[in-house]
């Protein structure tokens, strides 16, 4: 807490409470005119200087131009990072209001119809993000990590090799081996057609906020440059065990492709990509005994068999 006490001070902010702790520990904040924010405190290693100033830049040009998102917030020295150490720094955001439209591991809340119409406001929403984000003038200096094919499944993906997990029966290992060989014929076929650009790579329940009839998106850490399609298949990730699954992959199709083209099998594609890719992100970040490991590769055999056969 005195760290982050430590950093709320570049922007004359008081700590009120720990948000959240995955890559970045994640603060509520009260600043001195009344407001809220997110500070955030950057997983040292994990986003370097030039990428986070990256997606910060993204962010502030995208509320700009009317996208629901948070705006990053300059520190009292005029600057929207604050080097904590070597390597370590920390950024703040405008105060998103509303609440996620879901929890991850909970079931979807509403019935069949509110949740399909929650799904097609999602899939318009990724198509403004998209759409808008085409409209930019991008600086010389923007960068964002690779979400493609080497990303996923390279040598060293970028969430780790998830085939490779020590919990895996000598079965799943053969089926997620297979599955990147799938995934690796599947991507690399289309990428060079593709729509690829900056995405958000991270659209889960507990990063869209619902204010009464509005949608929010927070949360770009994870984000980067890949296949837009990832962003769909993101979204439908944690509902594979949704009875209503097929509605909401639908549904979220539908919303994008109001206004985008969409291509169902490479959204399917990239939907397996995620679910192998959170198996690969576990080895590290959790204890060997987290019973997160066998629920996240029980999915990610759920998805093979629901993508593959």
């Amino acid at each position: 807490m005195i760290q982050a006490e430590t950093a709320a001070a570049a922007w004359n902010g008081r700590v009120l409470c720990l948000l959240a702790e995955r890559e970045n520990r994640i603060y509520q904040i009260a600043l001195p005119d009344g407001r809220f924010a997110a500070l955030r405190l950057h997983r040292p290693g994990y986003r370097d200087a030039a990428v986070i100033r990256s997606e910060l830049w993204w962010c502030a040009a995208l509320a700009e131009a009317g996208l629901p998102v948070p705006v990053p917030l300059p520190t009292r020295h005029g600057d929207f990072l604050h080097r904590i150490a070597p390597g370590h720094h920390a950024s703040a955001l405008s105060w998103v209001e509303g609440i996620p439209v879901g929890k991850n591991g909970a079931p979807l809340p509403g019935d069949t119809g509110a949740q399909v119409r929650l799904y097609a406001a999602i899939g318009r929403l990724l198509a403004r993000l998209h759409s808008e984000t085409d409209r930019l003038t991008l600086p010389p200096t923007f960068t964002l990590p690779r979400w493609d094919t080497a990303g996923f499944i390279g040598e060293t993906p970028r969430w780790g090799r998830f085939w490779d997990h020590p919990q895996l029966s000598p079965a799943e290992a053969t089926r997620l081996r297979d599955a990147r060989a799938f995934l690796c014929d599947r991507l690399s076929s289309a990428e060079p057609q593709a729509d690829i650009g900056p995405i958000h790579a991270d659209v889960l329940r507990e990063n869209v906020f619902a204010n009464g009839g509005s949608l929010s998106l927070i949360d770009f850490d994870d984000s980067g440059i890949g296949f837009r399609a990832y962003d769909l298949g993101t979204a439908l990730s944690q509902n594979l065990y949704e009875p209503a699954f097929p509605a909401l992959r639908q549904a979220l199709l539908d919303g994008y492709a109001e206004t985008r083209p969409c291509d169902p099998v490479l959204v399917d594609a990239l939907l397996l990509a995620r679910c192998l890719a959170s198996v690969g992100w576990m080895i590290p970040r959790l204890a060997p005994d987290d019973p997160a490991h066998r629920r996240f590769i029980t999915r990610a055999m759920h998805c093979i068999a629901l993508v593959m056969g």
